[in-house]
């Protein structure tokens, strides 16, 4: 019986951060000689977002393991149904049910020092109104997003930031992958974005399996690529088995 084939491991950042943000884990992973894929995720709606990543993972050849972080946990909830997608690993992100929002799982729990940290801008939108868009304060940023990574990446991140349209946190998910799909989760524990137990909850509503990093910060792809990597590694021998 032949072999079934590798997946590719497609990486989606989340807000406040873009692709770069999974380098540690990329070099880990094609050092396995693992395919990886890294695209850029466009911050301006869940349906959009998802609608774009699915289009991604379904021009590779083969099956597909969608890794999200935070933000693209729910990209990856709704990109996921595509048909060569093999296997969902989210990392300190919102695991998302069919019918529901970022907005309104967070609310289910305390909130993070995320919140009181954001500020807004807006950018043009064709045909209508500016739309508010949020990114997490520079002053801030070390501490919500990333605590455990040096001052000086941090001080870089904060100014590099991608931000999230506003309308992102109350835009349902329009379906639940891991439904269908095997999935695994990393729970940051001392995640300042997102409450790790909004993590946990999601996780084990999804019937994933989990790990949990002790003082893993929001930014755990950053300072802890090895254990990221080892969790897509396990997800990635599960769906090639």
């Amino acid at each position: 019986m032949a072999e079934k084939a590798v997946p590719t491991v497609v990486l989606v950042h989340g807000a406040f951060a873009d692709a770069a943000s999974w380098s540690g884990v990329i070099a880990e992973l094609q050092g396995d000689g693992i395919p990886v894929v890294a695209p850029p995720n466009p911050l301006r709606g869940l349906a959009s977002d998802a609608a774009y990543v699915a289009s991604v993972a379904a021009q590779i050849d083969g099956p597909v393991v969608l890794v999200g972080h935070s933000y693209g946990g729910a990209v990856i909830t709704v990109a996921g149904t595509t048909g060569n997608v093999v296997g969902l690993v989210y990392v300190a992100a919102y695991v998302l049910e069919e019918g529901e929002s970022l907005g309104e799982l967070q609310d289910r729990f305390p909130g993070s020092p995320l919140g009181a940290n954001l500020k807004q801008a807006t950018y043009p939108v064709e045909g209508g109104d500016p739309a508010v868009e949020l990114t997490i304060a520079p002053e801030a940023f070390p501490e919500v997003f990333a605590a455990d990574v040096p001052g000086d990446v941090t001080r870089v991140l904060a100014v590099a930031q991608r931000p999230l349209a506003a309308a992102a946190f109350t835009e349902k998910a329009s379906t639940a992958a891991w439904k269908t799909k095997p999935s695994w989760a990393l729970v940051a524990a001392a995640d300042q974005a997102i409450n790790p137990d909004v993590e946990r909850f999601g996780a084990k509503r999804a019937g994933a399996t989990v790990l949990e990093v002790d003082g893993g910060s929001h930014a755990v792809a950053v300072s802890r690529p090895k254990d990221v990597a080892d969790l897509i590694r396990e997800a990635v021998r599960a769906t090639s088995a």
